[in-house]
């Protein structure tokens, strides 16, 4: 009769294990997919006046560039996820007229830089501040596709981009409006 007891609780408990292992691996599966990729923290530029949405701990470098001639010191705030770069330079210029002047030449190199092609732009000048928005497309050495989408901003004599770059199967839309969106030059 012990044998008998033992044999049932020991088939119950089986039976109930191989009923719970499937929902276990679900939900732990489940649990490994809700990892976040992004992990979004409020980033504001020390020396550099702006705010942002980063999808990661950023890194901080300086560079010095030639735009159209005029001589500046860029500041770059950049993460990379899975490849996809997002990150926002920013420079000071002379005075108001050369910031709104490097917008196309900053958009141009970007374009140029992927040797790619504008497939959608958006451009709004006005005095004290002047944007242009592009989504643009090329290859990469490797012949795969890749995506730039790009919100250029000039404010008074500070010249700014906020750029998403990578492979365009990669690139995730709600990343890129979080980003983008989020990005307030101060």
């Amino acid at each position: 009769m012990k044998d008998r007891i033992g044999m049932k609780m020991y088939l119950n408990l089986r039976s109930a294990l191989l009923f719970m292992l499937p929902l276990l691996c679900f939900g732990a599966t489940t649990l490994a997919g809700c990892t976040p990729k992004y992990d979004w923290r409020d980033v504001k530029g020390t020396a550099v006046p702006f705010t942002v949405l980063m999808p990661g701990k950023p890194t901080i470098m300086e560079k010095p560039v030639s735009l159209d001639g005029v001589k500046a010191q860029m500041t770059m705030t950049a993460v990379e996820i899975d490849g996809v770069a997002f990150a926002v330079g920013s420079a000071e210029l002379s005075n108001a007229a050369q910031a709104r002047a490097a917008l196309t030449i900053m958009k141009e190199t970007m374009v140029k830089n992927i040797d790619g092609t504008i497939v959608k732009e958006d451009a709004q000048f006005g005095d004290a501040a002047s944007s242009i928005d592009i989504v643009a497309t090329g290859l990469t050495s490797s012949g795969m596709k890749r995506q730039l989408r790009a919100h250029f901003v000039a404010n008074n004599r500070r010249v700014y981009q906020a750029v998403v770059l990578g492979p365009e199967k990669t690139i995730q839309p709600e990343a890129v409006g979080t980003f983008l969106n989020s990005f307030k030059p101060r």
